[in-house]
């Protein structure tokens, strides 16, 4: 197949006139798709449900420390919970306070103190007349909606491969006082599935920031989520390197066990600096008296140890490898050829994801819903849903059967030839 630059027009529409017998034909099969969200596939869920199983009416409910985990108390976390999180994202337990079921709540959390009570002492961010917020695009929709949610101004900040560019967030921190955080999924990155650099890692450790008050949202959600066994991304462990580079107090570290056992019944946790623990627990004590200790010590019991951890997620990885090759299988086939798209094929996470011409993204979303194929909307993993290019698409191909993934992909391929010929009809 001729790429399509070099097509001339009656080729073009030639080819145009076969796909759209091809699309029609999806609009007769009634297809029911969805590849909109990052959730694990049911075969996943069934490898956590020994989790049930570890407590009982008989079972020792007492932590390491004494704790009886059935009371009230323990507001951080009961110690092998904190030890387990801990290796998890590769810190100290120290570092560590263990929280409920999801680290999207810590963060909100921790947006909200910051905005209604201000952060080590200074100016609660609702007092300000201005907060602004660095963005890496392409990423996770439901950061952006979060600081959408408190009014603060969005700043996208382009990626490559290597993580954010750190020129343009040195220069920005350092210039203005009204930006008060960053927003980083550092492994495994959604929806790229890039990991950052280790240059990356040290300057944003090493940031100035005019703010006193700024800090690094560091959401470590995939710090586990491998693909392979033997090509695997590792980052350097960012609690780290704000302590070397003379700011222990810079960053907050999340993560969870939402895709490793059960999403949305799992265990999440922060890791940052002794005064930003010490800060956020007397703000916690008001919040809670403690959070499901029965729950952190199911899953250690569940998993023993970080290496049981690491064995569990190539379980994970077994069944999720021929998810991601049969689409990035079909994109190299039948879509490589036409020379109109670029993706990404990550080592780990969760997504893939797909540019396409300039243009075209918000249509070919709406092309694949009108034959019964959801994806997720255009523009989302952008601030305020705005892609300035119309390009990037986010697939996430867990949830669906490597079969479903492959019609699923050879629709999306469709309209993305459609929507590119026509576009280069229009020129």
């Amino acid at each position: 197949m001729l790429a399509y630059k070099e097509m001339n027009r009656e080729e073009l529409k030639k080819e145009l006139e076969s796909l759209k017998k091809d699309y029609e034909q999806f609009r007769q099969e009634n297809v029911n798709l969805d590849m909109s969200r990052g959730k694990p596939g049911p075969d996943q869920l069934e490898l956590s449900m020994g989790l049930l199983d570890v407590l009982n009416s008989k079972s020792d409910m007492i932590s390491t420390d004494g704790f009886d985990c059935r009371n009230y108390g323990v507001l951080d976390g009961i110690p092998e919970s904190k030890k387990m999180m801990a290796a998890i994202m590769g810190t100290s337990m120290d570092n560590v306070i263990v929280y409920g079921n999801a680290s999207l709540s810590i963060m909100y959390d921790a947006i909200s103190r910051s905005y209604t009570h201000g952060v080590l002492g200074h100016t609660p961010w609702c007092k300000l007349e201005k907060v602004k917020w660095l963005c890496p695009v392409p990423g996770y929709d439901r950061h952006f909606a979060i600081t959408e949610h408190f009014g603060i101004e969005m700043i996208n900040v382009p990626m490559d491969e290597n993580g954010p560019d750190m020129d343009m967030v040195e220069k920005l921190v350092a210039e203005d006082e009204a930006i008060k955080g960053i927003w980083c999924v550092p492994k495994y990155s959604n929806p790229t599935g890039i990991s950052y650099s280790d240059e990356v890692v040290k300057r944003m450790a090493a940031l100035k920031p005019k703010a006193e008050d700024f800090r690094i949202y560091w959401d470590n959600a995939y710090a586990v989520h491998h693909l392979y066994a033997d090509k695997q991304d590792e980052i350097l462990d960012i609690i780290a390197e704000c302590e070397k580079a003379g700011n222990p107090d810079m960053v907050y570290e999340f993560a969870s066990t939402s895709k490793i056992t059960f999403s949305g019944a799992g265990v999440a946790a922060m890791a940052t600096s002794k005064a930003n623990i010490d800060s956020i627990k007397k703000q916690m004590s008001i919040q809670t008296i403690g959070y499901d200790k029965i729950n952190q010590l199911r899953h250690v019991k569940f998993f023993n140890d970080f290496d049981e951890v690491k064995a569990h997620m190539m379980k994970h990885a077994e069944l999720m490898r021929p998810k991601f090759q049969a689409v990035i299988d079909m994109l190299e086939s039948e879509l490589k050829p036409t020379g109109i798209g670029q993706w990404t094929n990550p080592l780990g996470g969760y997504f893939i994801s797909l540019d396409i011409m300039e243009g075209c993204a918000k249509k070919v979303v709406a092309m694949c819903k009108d034959v019964g194929m959801v994806l997720t909307g255009a523009g989302a993993p952008f601030p305020y849903g705005k892609d300035p290019d119309d390009k990037n698409i986010r697939i996430a191909p867990t949830y669906a059967t490597p079969e479903e993934l492959t019609k699923a992909s050879r629709i999306l391929i469709v309209c993305v030839k459609i929507a590119a010929i026509e576009k280069m009809l229009e020129a």
